[in-house]
């Protein structure tokens, strides 16, 4: 059966419940138009109105079946379905705005950039530092890394490495002595 573009909306949509396609295609390109312009005076989008005017189609095909008009247009029918399409779409918006609303918001991270780069510095001072403490001799080195490094006091360095306070103290002297020209003013600090 052809469909002939001059037949009414009522002729067509019963045709369009009864074989769908060919006769749904001439009620689509005879209003979706129409509705296209309803779509975007509703929403003041042309792409919102494009995604409405699918939607609305889309119900007309589904309801194409259970729906009967009620006059020979069905213009008032679809730009209904549109009005309401536009409204549910609004509707979920709203809704999950109010759900992300909801969403407890993370506090801002801060920039690690400079904290990498601070430690990519320190890492840097330190192998320069642990090389000059690597040609000091070695109970130079011990009584430096307790006493200067790990902040361990005299008396206690002393017991521990078997020597006299005072040794200690002259062990991290000398130490710092010989530190203090091997390395630059800068990588002193790291030293310390």
């Amino acid at each position: 059966m052809t469909t002939d573009s001059a037949d009414g909306d009522g002729e067509l949509w019963s045709r369009a419940a009864a074989d769908g396609g060919e006769a749904f295609a001439v009620l689509f390109d005879r209003h979706a138009k129409a509705v296209y312009n309803h779509c975007f005076r509703l929403t003041a989008s042309w792409a919102a109105a494009e995604d409405h005017v699918q939607s609305t189609f889309l119900v007309a095909w589904r309801k194409r079946g259970e729906m009967k008009l009620e006059r020979d247009s069905a213009l008032p029918w679809l730009l209904m379905v549109a009005t309401n399409v536009v409204r549910n779409d609004r509707r979920g918006i709203a809704r999950r705005l109010r759900l992300t609303r909801q969403v407890p918001v993370d506090a801002p991270v801060p920039d690690h950039a400079d904290d990498v780069a601070r430690r990519v510095d320190d890492q840097r001072r330190m192998a320069e530092v642990l090389d000059a403490v690597n040609e000091l001799p070695r109970n130079e080195r011990e009584a430096l890394a307790m006493c200067v490094w790990s902040g361990v006091s005299y008396p206690d360095a002393a017991a521990v490495l078997g020597i006299t306070e005072g040794s200690v103290r002259a062990r991290v002297s000398k130490a710092k002595s010989r530190l203090s020209q091997l390395l630059p003013t800068a990588t002193q600090e790291a030293a310390r």
